[in-house]
């Protein structure tokens, strides 16, 4: 079946083979965002990356476009692309390198080295007193895909109680202590010590984190989200951290994003900031993964067969 593919990934020759070798009889076309034009996204019938909004918007050739992310943007967005056109994401390709930094970011909090750090930028040789361990907390991970779950698994592990919390699936993991829906997480925030969140952005995960819900969660509770910025109400955040409601908080996403130099949440000593970095190609693993999935969904594509991570344009994911 041959079909005009377009690949926006960095790809190696050895990355080629291994695309081409998915797709025989296909011509694939390979470029960056600086080379990229508009007539190169309109011919192809498949987008391996994420290609400029403008440039894919109601593409006419367009089958099938599978993106680098787990988060699907504007793509799902009226007008972008057309109703029978395939999208899917990466989704299971980041659950070890962003688990991992969620790890660091909890044990930052909890050790202070955080603190620590800030110290050894003015010299300071100071005690900052007493520490939390890991072991023996409650944790509440909202969103068990990939990310979620290989969190709950690395707490599991440290002797921590887990509580996932995802939105239909009933099936719950052995180092998940106990699931719930979301419609529960109001009532689960008062037990937790730790709330993780790496949920996707839609209309119900919308500033599920508020004035509100930050009332009900203990005061030395942390809060983590690597999933969207949005699912969390920004200025509700930065008065309980300054009201010392809360242990502190890590941010890998925010809202808004990138998070403007003036903004005070910068300068709030117990919040641990990062650009969006967690996921991305921060770790050569993720990049490894998404090349495999976009090789394996371009097989089934071109074969008929079930393709893997298949995106629900009226869910948002």
């Amino acid at each position: 079946m041959n079909k005009n593919v377009l690949v926006l990934l960095p790809v190696s020759e050895k990355d080629k083979a291994i695309l081409e070798e998915s797709g025989p009889d296909c011509s694939f076309f390979y470029a960056d965002r600086k080379q990229l034009t508009f007539d190169m996204v309109q011919k192809a019938n498949i987008i391996i990356g994420n290609p400029p909004i403008d440039l894919v918007r109601a593409s006419p050739n367009l089958e099938w476009l599978q993106l680098n992310s787990a988060g699907v943007g504007e793509y799902i967005n009226e007008g972008v692309l057309r109703e029978d056109v395939i999208l899917t994401n990466a989704s299971g390709a980041f659950g070890l390198a962003i688990s991992e930094c969620m790890l660091a970011f909890l044990l930052s909090i909890y050790k202070k080295l955080h603190l620590y750090r800030d110290n050894q930028a003015k010299a300071l040789w100071k005690n900052e007193g007493k520490v939390k361990s890991v072991q023996d907390s409650v944790d509440l991970i909202g969103g068990l895909g990939d990310i979620g779950r290989e969190f709950a698994r690395r707490l599991k592990t440290l002797g921590a109680y887990t509580i996932g919390i995802r939105r239909k699936n009933p099936d719950k993991p052995d180092y998940v202590d106990e699931l719930h829906f979301m419609d529960q997480l109001e009532a689960l925030l008062p037990k937790a010590d730790i709330v993780a969140l790496s949920l996707p952005s839609t209309p119900s995960t919308y500033h599920v984190i508020n004035r509100r819900t930050i009332g009900l969660m203990k005061k030395d509770a942390v809060l983590i989200n690597v999933g969207r910025g949005t699912a969390i109400d920004t200025e509700a955040l930065c008065d309980a951290l300054e009201a010392g409601h809360l242990l502190g908080a890590a941010l890998d996403v925010t809202d808004p994003e990138p998070l403007p130099a003036e903004h005070r949440l910068w300068k709030i000593k117990n919040v641990i900031i990062t650009p969006h970095v967690t996921g991305g190609y921060s770790l050569d693993d993720i990049y490894n993964k998404i090349l495999r999935i976009a090789a394996r969904n371009l097989k089934a594509f071109l074969t008929g067969q079930e393709m893997e991570s298949v995106v629900d344009k009226t869910a948002g994911y």
